[in-house]
């Protein structure tokens, strides 16, 4: 307990005992204004060493917490969360949850809503890993302090504000506590069609049977002076549903399109990250849907608890007798090909930021290989006048290029030619990147003795392009550049018995095309840090 009590301590939170009733063992009016000391916490951790952990709220701590008691609850509270942030919730032994944000200053209030307190200045909350007889106070998955406070939103700061039994109606219908602050913020004219649409939107996803939804907002409607009209009612509802199934359905297309293009074991947290679902609602979903892949016997669970891996049941036998080890001798700009050898069927992705020189680099790779291999180039972005200049600084004639242009940006699996060594230039992901993982494997298994060279774009003084580690998977070679830099990020097939992972090297761009050392040279010198 003393680490933990340390460690909020360091987080610059007023920490304080609390006793098994909830209250504190100490006086603690000052530690609302000052936070103990090292001393002091050790003192009083070490007297009562069943203490739970008090987090004094407000100003001092920088803190606030919504206490929910009552989980029914829940889906009004979820009426001012966003679904795109992760907050700080920990769970309480009743069955409650305390759900933390950056203090905005305000007095605590009890019952601001039904089943609901606000814990800011003047209050504490008990902090996981708290326990008395009924249990422990526990982070949520993936839901702790790791992740940043957030301001308190607008709409849960109006209700405590101005919501209270004079200033606005305490409406319950079913299981639901809602308060309608009528007054100020909430279905007040002009916004009542869109606050009702937002309230049938929660209900819904919280799991709430369409008629109690119904009766709700019947209910809410005649609070306010009008008679309900059941057919508009009734659409509001389907629209809800509609836009639960549909985002359910997408959720799970996405989420079996981004485990099956992946070979690693990978943690559920790691579907949240990749997809950046932040709603605790979806990640519940997301358990289901990897629950549902196992059943399908797509997937298999691994050592840790909620560790999961593609089960891999398709082979292809390998002939290592008859097939030459360098039927893809490939030279490379800046003498790579010292390091690093270019076998049949491998995928070499290179990942630059913009005006790194990835278009350089890949022209002088079809320029020193059209005489020896049958070069494709894909391009995105290139017309045919854009492509002519970059060539002509080569000073060979036009038409003695013995490489296959085309103009291409997306579905290069259909065109890859499968023994042949193809350069895309550039595989363009503007949004959900983790589906380059699936990209990159689908080229891959096009190929046959060929090579696919793809560029890709990355933030600069970054290893990795867009799609970070999916990006990494298939490939045998990978290079990061930025403006005069490139780095040997991966490097399996070694030339000699050096290791060429993490060797780097400078370079200048004469005539946007042609590479040299820093010293005018063609010799590069490749060092690691």
């Amino acid at each position: 307990m003393d680490t933990v009590v340390n460690e909020y301590r360091e987080r610059g939170f007023s920490v304080i005992p609390i006793k098994p009733d909830k209250k504190p063992y100490i006086k603690w009016a000052q530690f609302q204004k000052k936070k103990p000391t090292e001393k002091e916490l050790a003192g009083w951790f070490s007297k009562w060493p069943d203490a739970q952990i008090g987090i004094v709220t407000g100003a001092v701590s920088g803190v606030c917490a919504v206490d929910i008691d009552d989980m029914a609850a829940m889906p009004a509270v979820e009426g001012f969360l966003s679904d795109s942030v992760l907050y700080p919730t920990a769970t309480t032994p009743r069955g409650g949850q305390h759900i933390y944000f950056k203090s905005p200053g305000l007095s605590s209030k009890t019952g601001f809503m039904p089943g609901v307190d606000y814990r800011d200045n003047g209050g504490y909350i008990i902090a996981p890993p708290s326990r008395n007889k009924k249990g422990c106070y526990e982070w949520m998955p993936d839901l702790g302090l790791e992740n940043e406070l957030s301001e308190l939103p607008e709409r849960a700061q109006a209700l405590i504000q101005n919501c209270s039994l004079r200033g606005g109606n305490t409406v319950s219908k079913g299981s639901v506590d809602i308060c309608v602050d009528i007054e100020n913020k909430i279905f007040t004219l002009g916004r009542r069609d869109n606050d009702l649409f937002e309230y049938a939107n929660s209900l819904v996803k919280s799991g709430m049977p369409a008629t109690k939804i119904y009766k709700l907002l019947e209910y809410l409607i005649n609070s306010w002076g009008e008679k309900p009209d059941s057919k508009w009612i009734n659409e509001k509802i389907q629209s809800a549903l509609k836009r639960k199934n549909s985002r359910e359905n997408s959720l799970a297309s996405d989420v079996k399109q981004w485990v099956m293009s992946t070979e690693c074991p990978f943690m559920s947290t790691d579907v949240h990250k990749e997809l950046g679902i932040y709603s605790r609602k979806d990640q519940k979903n997301i358990i289901e849907i990897l629950r549902r892949l196992c059943d399908e016997k797509l997937l298999e669970r691994g050592k840790r608890h909620g560790e999961y891996k593609r089960r891999l049941t398709e082979t292809e036998v390998i002939d290592f007798i008859n097939v030459s080890e360098d039927y893809f001798n490939i030279k490379w700009p800046l003498n790579i090909e010292r390091y690093v050898k270019t076998m049949s069927k491998n995928i070499i992705v290179v990942a630059g930021c913009s005006n790194s020189g990835k278009t350089a680099f890949l022209l002088n790779t079809a320029f020193l290989n059209m005489n020896s291999l049958p070069v494709t180039y894909f391009s995105s972005e290139m017309g045919a006048h854009e492509l002519q200049s970059r060539l002509i600084p080569f000073k060979i004639p036009l038409k003695n290029w013995n490489v296959n242009f085309l103009e291409r940006c997306s579905n290069f699996p259909d065109v890859i030619q499968p023994d042949g060594l193809n350069i895309i230039d550039f595989l363009e992901v503007h949004d959900e990147f983790y589906k380059i993982g699936g990209f990159i494997k689908d080229i891959y298994d096009r190929l046959n003795k060929g090579v696919c060279i793809i560029a890709l774009q990355k933030n600069p003084d970054k290893d990795f392009g867009l799609g970070g580690q999916r990006s990494i998977e298939k490939s045998r070679l990978y290079l990061a550049m930025d403006p005069g830099k490139i780095k040997i990020v991966k490097a399996k097939n070694w030339r000699t018995h050096e290791n060429p992972n993490g060797l780097k090297t400078d370079f200048k761009l004469l005539s946007g095309c042609k590479f040299v050392n820093n010293q005018n040279g063609s010799d590069f010198k490749w060092i690691k840090d």
